[in-house]
């Protein structure tokens, strides 16, 4: 049996996102010195190869760099990318949307402004798309209230059938309320598993050993959510500090796994190695998520 051990990408990879599109994984990371949104692919989630910048060119909107955690979907006739940049009028970090053919781009982000900016409230960030069961489009964000030292919010709000603007009401679902979260929640994924909805979060300080994995199960995508006991379900190891920024996936064979960025303990906060790329696996036990991580044993390759 094949196995595999932790990080499985060891060069600077954050807060990443990830699809498959016919049996190659694509993970889309935050950006850096070399490309805006800098894509990995992998056959099987284990062995990673760099394929450059998908996004050669951020909307008209924006500034480039700080081009952050930027996630794909199917939609469209094609793929949608949705990122966060700096906004050049109010110089606040907001949420934009490029569409391109192929998941490994170009994408183009065309818009003449973001698709959400809530300047007021620190800007917008970490947006996440899901697809429902009809194909439904939903989004969801977080506030950047930390910015200016308010509380901030995760965001959920129904997406038009295209994917480009939003429809209807937007809705806080979570706040940073619990002790364990601190001044920030973050990096929200919703993921639906044996017909329930769960909402995956990170929450503190991403620079620190205490950044770590949390969830809540929701009625709807847009809530009510309600915050599981057990949260944190990701925290510091003695191999991985202050992993976050998780994104679940599942594979062909029905498996559950948690991709997520942590440091090197004696590296926390820095450029290189920086945040390196974990894999674990999900248990499902009672219905409620388990990770079996950080993990640095060798396991066996995802199938």
């Amino acid at each position: 049996m094949a196995t595999f051990t932790n990080p499985v990408f060891t060069d600077n990879f954050p807060d990443p996102g990830a699809i498959l599109v016919d049996g190659t994984w694509y993970a889309y990371g935050t950006n850096n010195a070399a490309a805006n949104v800098p894509v990995l692919t992998s056959p099987d989630l284990v062995t990673w190869t760099g394929a450059g910048d998908v996004l050669p060119e951020v909307g008209k909107w924006a500034e480039a760099g700080n081009t952050w955690a930027p996630e794909v979907i199917a939609a469209d006739g094609g793929y949608l990318l949705y990122y966060t940049a700096r906004s050049r009028a109010t110089n606040r970090q907001c949420i934009g949307v490029a569409r391109a053919t192929e998941p490994q781009g170009p994408f183009v982000d065309d818009a003449d402004e973001p698709l959400i900016c809530q300047a007021d409230e620190g800007g917008s960030i970490d947006a996440s798309p899901y697809a429902d069961e009809s194909g439904a489009l939903w989004l969801h964000w977080k506030n950047d209230g930390n910015a200016l030292g308010r509380p901030t919010h995760l965001y959920g709000s129904r997406l038009s059938k295209d994917g480009r603007t939003l429809e209807g009401k937007t809705v806080r679902l979570l706040t940073n309320d619990a002790a364990w979260e601190d001044h920030v929640i973050e990096a929200p994924q919703l993921v639906r598993h044996d017909g329930k909805l769960f909402l995956f979060y990170s929450a503190n300080a991403f620079d620190k050993d205490v950044y770590a994995v949390g969830y809540a199960e929701c009625d709807s995508p847009l809530g009510p959510c309600r915050k599981a006991s057990e949260n944190p379900i990701l925290r510091t190891s003695p191999a991985a500090a202050g992993p976050g920024h998780s994104f679940l996936v599942t594979t062909p064979a029905g498996e559950t796994w948690l991709l997520y960025h942590a440091w090197p303990p004696e590296a926390i906060g820095s450029v290189v190695p920086g945040r390196q790329l974990w894999l674990d696996r999900v248990d499902w036990i009672d219905g409620r998520p388990v990770v079996q991580g950080p993990t640095t044993d060798p396991q066996p390759v995802p199938r």
